[in-house]
């Protein structure tokens, strides 16, 4: 069970199908709403692509494409970093705070190898108001 509220699917849903719209995309074998689902899973709870797209009835490749996909329309839904400080007044301050999210899937090491933490993974970074609310 995928433990992520229903309308964030509904929204990186709705996200996907404004991008194959733009692209002009022809027909794929999922839908907006599956390749979410999809995509969530993986970046959620660390599954396989080859189980998750034995799941939803797909190739490890079309799985791939799918999750690198999802992961662009999301990025470019994120706001710039100068968007994110845009609201900020003088003297207000922020939290910079990175972390490692471990992976044991190093098929391609290279560009996920942290040398401090002398392990694989993703680096994500994220920048806060004092409240801890993500710009």
């Amino acid at each position: 069970m995928l433990d992520v509220p229903y309308e964030l699917v509904e929204h990186v849903s709705w996200l996907i199908y404004t991008r194959r719209r733009e692209l002009n995309s022809p027909w794929r074998k999922l839908g907006c709403f599956k390749q979410a689902l999809l995509a969530l899973a993986h970046l959620r709870k660390n599954e396989t692509l080859a189980q998750l797209g034995a799941g939803f009835g797909v190739s490890e490749a079309t799985a791939w494409r799918y999750v690198d996909e999802t992961v662009e329309v999301l990025a470019a839904w994120a706001p710039g970093l100068h968007e994110a400080l845009v609201g900020l007044g003088e003297g207000d301050f922020v939290i910079v705070d990175g972390s490692l999210i471990p992976t044991d899937r190093i098929r391609a090491d290279e560009p996920y190898y942290s040398q401090k933490h002398r392990k694989h993974g993703m680096n994500v970074q994220v920048i806060t108001p004092p409240d801890g609310t993500p710009l």
